[in-house]
């Protein structure tokens, strides 16, 4: 008698609770006669019946089953997630309604380190912009190609000047009190000519709306969201010695005009990387400094807005543009994204507490005098200082180098009158090369 060869077929059902391990043992005629039988007793069906089939179909069944409650249980879970998010904001969003003002008691003002008296000692025509009298060019001249970006106060377009077809930036000013206009222009004529601070061309407005418009240079500029996570050590240094550089160098700069701009953020440094070009933009926000003038706090974007801000200290200089480079600087070397993401002004305080800690600046508070809202005081609670290296990983560690995070720990500090100056910054920690090896890295990487 020949031996029939055997087939081994085991199919594994597996379940959270437990796994289900089934053998069968067959021989060919065995599963044949199993068939035939299974296909005379279904008739009166259309579909033939197999033990394996059968148990492919509990198996599939089964799994189905299974993916189902686990995507029921990750919905579950996203749903939770959502609803908690929603009542932590709701929660937020009703304790920022109780949160007042902080108070300054008198005592203990503040003044700028450096450039003090710039303004005092300067003719008044040169800061008193309610006085300009703005010289009108042809809006004809310039022709809109397409749009580029908007802000709170404006529209810009990419356009071109119809006489030599130079391209230009086209910057249209939405309603705004004239002052503020007047403002901006007056400041952008007297940085005219300081390098990387972006050049106003020309001034036209519309005859029949009389909507005003800015005409700038144009700038080949790349998205930071792209071109930051690309920058080498070396990228990241020049870049940086190009934002502090005008006022190391040059008289006519921002900072020793007496000028804060304010709003300094990736959005506002337009990059040409291929020519190693870079621009300060929109200074729509910025204004003169006087010693001892109380100043909005409405100001900077949330994320790179300085601690004087979120404390309602009004008597700020142009160290607060010093933070906003060093949060700039945090979020390119350590690859994060804004560095401080706070989800409104209070959260945004909250966000640099947990990494600069609250005794420094509980100190800050006491040397200018400032109590917080209860309310906000309770909200930032209390954090010890986390160390710079905890945001160092296999990702940025070739960009968060000691040297550069020295600097940065000498940006970001809570009082601004720690802040290094501009020209102290540009020395700090060797943060920079030489001017030598800056300028060779420029020609070498535009010729190449």
């Amino acid at each position: 008698m020949a031996i029939r060869p055997l087939n081994f077929t085991t199919i594994s059902l597996h379940h959270p609770r437990h796994r289900l391990h089934l053998s069968f043992l067959f021989s060919p005629s065995r599963l044949s006669s199993a068939s035939a039988s299974a296909s005379s007793f279904s008739s009166a069906s259309s579909t033939s019946f197999s033990p394996l089939s059968f148990l492919r179909g509990i198996a599939s069944k089964t799994a189905s089953s299974v993916f189902s409650q686990q995507q029921q249980h990750q919905h579950q879970q996203q749903k939770q997630n959502k609803d908690l998010l929603l009542r932590e904001l709701k929660e937020a969003e009703t304790l920022a309604q109780k949160i007042g003002k902080s108070i300054r008691r008198p005592g203990a003002p503040s003044k700028s380190r450096v450039y003090t008296d710039v303004n005092v000692v300067r003719p008044k025509e040169y800061w008193d912009y309610e006085t300009l009298t703005v010289q009108w060019g042809e809006q004809d001249d310039y022709e809109v190609v397409r749009k580029v970006g908007r802000g709170k106060y404006s529209e810009v377009f990419e356009g071109f000047h119809c006489t030599d077809n130079e391209k230009c930036i086209i910057k249209i000013l939405k309603p705004v009190k004239k002052k503020k206009i007047k403002r901006e222009i007056k400041i952008l004529q007297n940085l005219c000519g300081g390098p990387n601070i972006v050049k106003l061309l020309d001034i036209v407005r519309d005859q029949q709306s009389k909507t005003p418009s800015l005409i700038f240079e144009y700038v080949n500029n790349t998205d930071f969201k792209v071109l930051y996570p690309t920058l080498s050590d070396y990228d990241i240094r020049y870049y940086i010695y190009e934002l502090l550089k005008a006022s190391r160098l040059f008289p006519r700069c921002f900072m020793s005009s007496c000028i804060m701009h304010r709003d300094v953020k990736p959005h506002n440094v337009m990059i040409d990387h291929e020519q190693r070009k870079l621009r300060l933009i929109d200074w729509g926000l910025a204004e003169f400094y006087h010693p001892g003038k109380e100043y909005n706090v409405r100001v900077a974007s949330r994320y790179f807005k300085g601690p004087e801000l979120l404390v309602d200290l009004q008597d700020y200089d142009y160290s607060l543009d010093l933070w906003s480079l060093g949060c700039m600087f945090a979020g390119m070397i350590f690859r994060k994204e804004p560095f401080f993401y706070g989800h409104d002004n209070y959260d945004q305080l909250v966000k640099i507490a947990k990494v600069l800690g609250t005794d420094e600046l509980n100190a800050y508070l006491n040397k200018y005098r400032i109590e917080l809202d209860p309310h906000l005081a309770a909200l930032v609670g209390r954090h010890s200082r986390k160390p710079w290296s905890k945001f160092i990983n296999a990702d940025n560690q070739h960009l968060a180098l000691p040297e550069a995070v020295d600097f940065l720990d000498k940006l970001l500090r809570y009082d601004h009158q720690e802040r290094p100056t501009a020209k102290e910054a540009m020395k700090a920690a060797e943060v920079v090369p030489s001017i030598a090896k800056i300028v060779r890295y420029r020609e070498d990487m535009v010729s190449s």
